[in-house]
């Protein structure tokens, strides 16, 4: 290996101090080699600076270059199988977090635990390296080593434990890029440490025993230094990546290991959380968490949701409420009968929802792999070419300009810049009971321009009470309200519970009618008594020709009241007004759509009047009623046919068809019932702002990807022509090792940005 001496003055001067070549006291050895690793390790400003003497003396200049090919930052091993943290699996734009802390990066996995000791061992092969390297200007005699040869042995056989055992994560990834055809990231490493590891050797057998006239410097010493930087960044980033799959490892954790479970005889027996079985009875006492999804068979506490659904205040839960699996029992005893355990239960739900969307590949994504994967080719080319460029300046210097493009190159920070931030954000929105379940429904959302609101269950509590009773001549209010029962006994629509509500409560004998069934979007029909009857609402009786109350119904409907009728043939028996009650938060979601420059629009079943009522209580100037199930659909195929980017938001069940009809499908409400398959965004909770969460989270995701991808981008640009010496005429070239160093920084970067999106901006924007 050459090196200057202290005599020889080089053409080019690095900026972070002079040579380095020259004897020192042997005092001074320990502190000469800690400031070296330091610089070498964390960040040498190794920007090469041209002096007025002009051209590159390659004799003179052979310990700088040797300073020159630190590089190599990739991407991590599969030989690790430890599963103490969350899984992170990302291909270049995958993320799966299922429960073991491990990342893949081109197919190349490394375990956190394993990467930092690879690092360290790492560190212990360079040393050697380090401390003989003649680059580092250290006496070898001290070490009672005086044979050039006996040193370069050493040098060698340490530089092959490095390659082979610091730089194994980049050779398999490169192999698995090459056997899938996808050249990236860990091909352009391995193509850096390989060029130096292979020169290297070939400069010690040159040296050694060819005799060559003049002497070939070697890369030892930055194919360590390369090797250590590439690990270090990695730890660096694998740090900044978990925080997403920690998430999912915190929701996964709050089941408890065992459970009281109810015997037969009504005793308590503990046992582990995975024998409990739907259909079993569970004791949860207060303080612990709750083992199994259930309804409250007895007892009486409060719950705190705020890890499973972001509800930061207790809930109330009586006899018959639903609670979900690790959730904490704040005060008092419950029973609860399981209804879910397993993969059936919720948070194994919205824990496999969450990895279905962060799996999944929206457009956006698909066009960034495939940049990427030109970035290679490209950062390739430009390799080659700069070294035939660069040749007439020596084969050193022309080899040091080619490993910099192959390892300042990073196609990896355009392959992670979505999937990064995508995968902290469905994260953030499950634990804030914002399920995504299609990740495109993200980028969708910044060109939204109509969000079409189902009425009942969305903008108002769907929880009906029987405001009026008015029966016709010839029959009394407990016969129209038994009437009325009979035929909804056995529904589960809103009205129809409000009217099994108000029988009860006037302690009527409700018997089911025979022959009971439901007419789409006119009502339900059934035989009590040996007589038929339908009950049925106003836009029927009108298409059909019945003479009816129309003022009566109209001054109820006009207080919002839906109004149906009792009808027996052609006569109205009599008509039943119910009221709903407007959610708290609906009108702050209207006002919230429009300051965002989107139109709210309501869509009913019921008259215009009740409709109308309802409108102007919350500020809507478009509204749609009397709708029957499939007019919802074509209301909203004429918004998309004008252009218009449209939202629908409804229950699961009933809306499901416009659900899947929207360009964005969100079901609110759903409660443990998030296996929702008709909608992209399901909410657990029924809560209007949580509307407008989603809008900001997708809002603040589609920010964070927009400025991971100028990044990405913006430094593949200018960082590979530099590194090809396009700034060399005014005497600026980059080291190797700078490039390793912003290489992994690019991704860190990245990292960083995406982790800065957290749960409490999403109420902020």
């Amino acid at each position: 290996m050459a090196w200057c001496s202290a005599k020889q003055k080089p053409k080019y001067k690095n900026l972070v101090g002079k040579s380095r070549a020259r004897e020192f006291p042997h005092k001074e050895l320990i502190f000469r080699l800690l400031t070296a690793l330091l610089r070498t390790l964390i960040f040498r400003g190794s920007i090469i600076m041209a002096n007025k003497e002009g051209h590159m003396n390659m004799k003179n200049m052979s310990a700088k270059n040797m300073e020159n090919n630190e590089s190599n930052m990739s991407h991590m091993d599969h030989d690790m199988t430890e599963t103490d943290h969350s899984q992170m699996n990302m291909n270049h734009g995958d993320m799966d977090m299922a429960g073991a802390d491990m990342m893949m990066h081109g197919g190349s996995m490394m375990h956190m635990g394993n990467l930092k000791v690879k690092f360290w061992v790492s560190v212990v092969l360079a040393i050697p390296v380090l401390l003989l390297a003649p680059i580092m200007g250290l006496n070898v005699s001290i070490l009672s080593f005086s044979s050039p040869l006996i040193v370069g042995i050493i040098i060698v056989l340490f530089d092959t434990a490095l390659y082979f055992y610091g730089g194994m994560p980049f050779l398999k990834g490169a192999k698995a890029e090459i056997q899938n055809k996808s050249p990236e990231m860990m091909t352009l490493v391995t193509l850096g440490i390989s060029v130096s590891y292979f020169y290297s050797l070939y400069a010690f057998i040159a040296n050694n025993f060819l005799n060559p006239t003049n002497h070939i410097m070697d890369f030892s010493f930055e194919l360590a230094t390369l090797i250590l930087i590439m690990l270090l960044g990695h730890w660096i980033e694998m740090n900044a990546l978990m925080g997403a799959g920690n998430a999912l490892q915190k929701m996964a954790a709050l089941l408890p290991k065992t459970a009281h479970l109810v015997t037969d005889n009504g005793e308590t027996k503990e046992v582990p959380v995975s024998d409990l079985k739907v259909g079993q009875a569970f004791q949860v006492r207060s303080g612990e968490s709750i083992p199994a999804d259930g309804v409250i068979t007895a007892g009486e506490s409060t719950v705190n949701e705020a890890l499973v659904t972001g509800e930061s205040a207790a809930v109330t839960k009586n006899v018959g409420d639903k609670v979900i699996g690790g959730t904490t029992n704040n005060n008092g005893t419950l029973t609860v009968k399981i209804s879910g355990t397993g993969d059936s239960s919720y948070l194994s739900q919205v824990m496999k929802m969450v990895q279905n969307a962060q799996q999944a590949k929206s457009k956006a994504e698909d066009k960034a792999d495939l940049v990427a994967k030109y970035l290679f080719y490209a950062a390739l080319g430009v390799g080659i070419i700069a070294f035939f460029a660069w040749l007439p300046q020596g084969l050193a210097t022309a080899m040091t300009i080619m490993v910099t493009v192959f390892v300042i190159a990073c196609p990896h920070a355009l392959g992670l810049a979505i999937p990064l931030v995508v995968s902290r954000s469905t994260t953030i929105g499950a634990q804030n009971g914002l399920l995504v379940r299609n990740r495109q429904a993200i980028e969708a959302s910044q060109h939204v321009s109509h969000v079409l609101l189902d009425k009942t269950g969305t903008l108002t509590e769907g929880k009906f009470t029987v405001n009026a009773l008015i029966p016709n001549d010839g029959i009394d209010e407990t016969t129209l309200l038994s009437r009325l029962a009979a035929l909804e006994i056995n529904s589960t629509h809103p009205l129809a519970q409000a009217i099994i509500t108000e029988a009860q409560a006037k302690n009527i004998e409700v018997v089911a009618a025979e022959k009971s069934q439901n007419i789409p979007g006119v009502g339900i029909s059934g035989n009590v008594d040996g007589t038929d009857y339908m009950i049925v609402n106003g836009n029927y009786l009108t298409k059909q020709g019945i003479r009816f109350d129309e003022a009566a119904a109209d001054k109820w409907a006009a207080k919002g009241n839906s109004v149906s009728f009792l009808l027996q043939g052609t006569q109205v028996q009599g008509m039943v007004a119910e009221g709903d009650t407007i959610k708290a938060g609906a009108k702050e979601l209207i006002s919230g759509l429009q300051r965002r420059g989107i139109t709210p629009v309501m869509l009913t079943g019921d008259n215009p009047k009740a409709a109308e009522h309802v409108a102007n209580l919350l500020g809507l100037t478009e509204f749609h009623a009397g709708l029957l199930p499939d007019d919802k659909q074509k209301i909203i195929a004429d918004y998309q046919a004008k252009g218009n980017h449209v939202i629908m938001v409804g229950d699961g069940v009933n809306d499901a068809p416009s659900l899947a009809a929207a360009d964005i499908g969100i079901a609110i409400g759903a409660g443990t019932d998030v296996a929702i398959d008709s909608a992209d965004v399901v909410l657990v909770k029924s809560e209007p702002s949580d509307i407008l969460h989603f809008l900001d989270l997708a809002k603040i995701t589609n920010r964070k990807m927009v400025q991971n991808l100028w990044w990405g981008a913006g430094y593949n640009v200018v960082a590979i022509p530099l590194a090809a010496g396009v700034l060399s005429f005014i005497g600026i070239i980059l080291d190797p090792a700078v490039g390793a160093a912003v290489m992994a920084m690019s991704t860190i970067i990245v990292a960083i940005n995406a982790m800065g999106l957290t749960g409490e901006k999403i109420k902020n924007v």
